[in-house]
């Protein structure tokens, strides 16, 4: 053997020593137990979801949505540009008055239903409750159908006020001594159907007939985002005779049928639609009666209370929008029914009223459906949950169906 070789021999019995063996040892181990991990893991979860994803395919959503169609919303300009002018206004009796939905004035004195169950008369500072329509206890969802909602409240011609209560009916009370009377029954079946959600009423000039919506025949008003949803036909516009107590239906197969007001020939009446954002006309006498048409179409919001402004006009409130440009979510899902049933088993109404966005509005129309002027306030910040609007002595009054107060606009400020 010579040198040559006898290198040769020691490269090739040369033990080969890196770095490379321990690493793959330690991967190995590595990726073994990171799967066996991610196997535990998707095991643990599937473990927990499994039976939820049974609950709720088991589960009845509460709702059964029909599918509807709404137009593309309105931009946001011109009569309708945002703007922060309902911030002007200042909160009256706050954290003293729950709810006040509607408002009427008598001289100045100040009347309003509220959430606990009461008719309030609001001279001055002072909030004096004049009388009560249904009974104790109130506060919670369950007792809200005995102790009674108060909603639409007007003035009548002799100065005495109708009220409609979502549950308890029609109601005349005497606006000195709080004496009420019963003019119509909440929950009875009329041509057919149960008076469930009475919403607003409108009285004619000589006090003979009252017009009022009765918003759904299924769902009551502490459900009324179970209605919006679901977004059923079932809602009805009657006449109530005050002398021959005759109750009859005016108008049906409306979507949430919400605010109304007597136009100034008394043939017809204007009513919120609230689920299909627009005003509809119908006819309740003269050549046109029993028909129907609209008044304003795709509103920028979903329309609440109509009340008279002192221009000629009417005022109209509305507490959620259709953004344009932006997203609305109650658009979106009036094509996607399944989404809105699997909601419904997930969520309360409490806890979906957090998830719409706030943002109140309320417009001056005109006859045609022009809008005039429109004020603002995008997030709710002053006013919140608007549901009228009581113009009186050169101020807005706004009414709300959840804010413990009411706020008050002096136009002469915007």
């Amino acid at each position: 053997m010579n040198e040559t070789e006898g290198l040769r021999f020691r490269r090739v019995h040369r033990p080969v020593i890196t770095d490379e063996l321990p690493e793959h040892r330690n991967k190995g181990s590595g990726t073994y137990s990171g799967k066996v991990f991610q196997v535990t893991l998707l095991s643990l979860g599937g473990f927990l979801l499994l039976p939820l994803l049974v609950i709720i395919l088991i589960l009845e959503s509460p709702i059964h949505p029909e599918v509807f169609s709404l137009k593309e919303p309105p931009l946001m300009k011109g009569c309708w540009e945002p703007n922060l002018k309902l911030r002007e206004a200042q909160r009256l009796f706050e954290d003293q008055i729950s709810g006040p939905e509607s408002i009427t004035s008598i001289g100045d004195v100040l009347y309003a239903g509220t959430a606990d169950g009461k008719i309030v008369k609001l001279i001055g500072r002072r909030i004096h409750t004049l009388t009560r329509l249904g009974k104790l206890p109130c506060g919670s969802r369950e007792e809200e159908s005995s102790c009674g909602r108060p909603l639409g409240i007007r003035v009548g011609p002799n100065g005495t006020l109708f009220v409609a209560d979502a549950y308890l009916g029609l109601f005349q009370v005497n606006p000195t001594t709080g004496e009420a009377t019963r003019l119509v029954s909440g929950g009875q079946v009329v041509a057919g159907s149960k008076l469930s959600f009475i919403n607003d009423v409108a009285v004619t000039q000589d006090g003979k007939k009252l017009y009022f919506t009765d918003s759904s025949s299924r769902w009551q008003r502490r459900d009324y985002l179970h209605l919006i949803m679901e977004a059923t036909a079932d809602g009805r516009v009657l006449e109530y005779d005050t002398e021959s107590r005759e109750l009859t239906v005016v108008m049906e197969n409306l979507r949430f049928p919400n605010g109304i007001q007597l136009l100034p020939d008394e043939e017809s009446v204007l009513v919120a639609e609230t689920t299909m954002a627009r005003i509809r006309r119908v006819h309740v006498a003269g050549l046109n009666k029993g028909g129907m048409d609209t008044f304003i179409d795709n509103l920028p919001g979903f329309p609440d209370n109509i009340r008279p402004s002192s221009t000629g006009g009417y005022w109209v409130a509305m507490s959620a929008v259709r953004p344009n440009p932006g997203f609305s979510m109650l658009d979106f899902l009036s094509q996607r029914p399944w989404i809105k049933k699997f909601i419904f088993k997930l969520f309360s109404q409490e806890v979906l009223m957090k998830f719409i966005p706030r943002y109140s509005l309320v417009a001056e129309l005109h006859d045609g459906g022009i809008c005039t002027r429109s004020f603002h306030d995008p997030n709710g910040l002053v006013a919140a949950y608007v549901s009228e609007v009581h113009e009186h002595d050169g101020s807005l009054y706004l009414g709300s169906f959840r804010s413990p107060y009411i706020a008050k606009l002096d136009l002469s400020k915007v």
